[in-house]
């Protein structure tokens, strides 16, 4: 998807996808309180790379076991690890994940998105530029990087 020539990771190793959500019968009771869990956010996480046509949960960017939900505490924790130590794209993968939940959850929901500790470079610089909420929403403000975070949102067919 980036508009460059040359790939920074051309040869990823692709992750096998996790099933589908197994459904309680509860699940579709309007009248049966139902908290958000850990795999009901990674499900909402279905973003595509904006390098590579596949799923950040096909380049195991984003897992299962690095997404905390607290919905008593209305908390939602979000880790993503890039795929090399020096991805231009990370911030980009941060601000769409940011995104998707922004757009998903209730607004009561505080989210943090940040990198895998020890994964990436300029992991502090960019954990900061994805806590700060008007840095993001300026972000936003941007039509062109808006229109790529909305590429990386967009389902595919699988």
């Amino acid at each position: 998807m980036s508009g460059g020539t040359t790939l920074e990771n051309a040869n990823p190793v692709i992750f096998q996808r996790s099933g589908e959500r197994l459904l309680a019968d509860t699940d579709a009771d309007e009248d049966v309180h139902d908290p958000i869990d850990d795999r009901e956010i990674f499900d909402i996480l279905s973003i595509n790379d904006p390098e590579h046509p596949l799923s950040l949960e096909e380049l195991n960017v984003l897992e299962q076991v690095r997404v905390k939900v607290n919905d008593a505490e209305s908390s939602v924790d979000v880790q993503f690890t890039p795929t090399i130590p020096h991805c231009s794209m990370a911030t980009l993968i941060g601000l769409s994940i940011k995104v998707k939940l922004l757009r998903s959850l209730p607004e009561r929901f505080k989210i943090d998105v940040s990198i895998t500790p020890g994964t990436h470079a300029s992991e502090e610089a960019l954990n900061k530029q994805l806590a700060d909420k008007e840095r993001v929403a300026a972000a936003l403000e941007n039509s062109a990087l808006l229109e790529v975070v909305n590429q990386c949102l967009t389902n595919k067919s699988t």
